[in-house]
């Protein structure tokens, strides 16, 4: 997992300041040129989840089960979105909107957490067949002939390569 721009120290110190020296929120962030909606978003998370909550949660998968849970208390009108985003603890609120999207979209098989990157191994990839069974035109033979050649002088290029750095005397 990534590094956070803040430490966890860091948090604790700002949130310990709002909640126990009684600073105000708009004050800590003059002073320490932060956005005071973080400040407000860490006091929440601590007080709900503890020192975890301030704890760096991005990059994190979510089960189908946990964002439908998620998704029905909003439904639901028990929580708005930010609400849900603190006592879920989901460090994002643009999160459940995209699992609201998403589920909107395709229904449940919206909220399957979608493979990332490349894939591992590509010697699975076959060339796409033609889409139908009609014969070639000769346009298109001309082209595939023109492929075949081009490989097969690939092929005789690299041979002779090969050979004349064979034959050239080692000094």
């Amino acid at each position: 997992m990534g590094q956070s721009k803040y430490s966890l120290e860091f948090k604790k110190s700002c949130v310990d300041k709002i909640l126990q020296d009684h600073l105000s929120l708009k004050a800590l962030a003059n002073e320490l040129g932060l956005d005071r909606t973080m400040l407000h978003k860490w006091c929440r998370f601590y007080e709900l989840h503890g020192t975890a909550g301030l704890q760096r949660r991005s990059n994190r998968l979510y089960d189908v089960k946990f964002k439908l849970k998620v998704l029905k208390t909003i439904k639901t009108g028990q929580f708005s979105i930010k609400e849900a985003a603190v006592k879920f603890n989901i460090a994002a609120e643009s999160s459940i909107l995209n699992w609201q999207r998403d589920y909107k979209k395709s229904g449940i098989l919206g909220l399957e957490n979608k493979p990332r990157g490349r894939p591992k191994i590509m010697s699975d990839y076959k060339r796409k067949k033609r889409k139908s069974d009609q014969p070639l035109t000769r346009e298109e033979e001309l082209l595939l002939e023109n492929e075949r050649l081009r490989a097969e002088i690939a092929v005789l290029k690299k041979l002779d390569a090969l050979i004349l750095a064979r034959k050239k005397p080692k000094s």
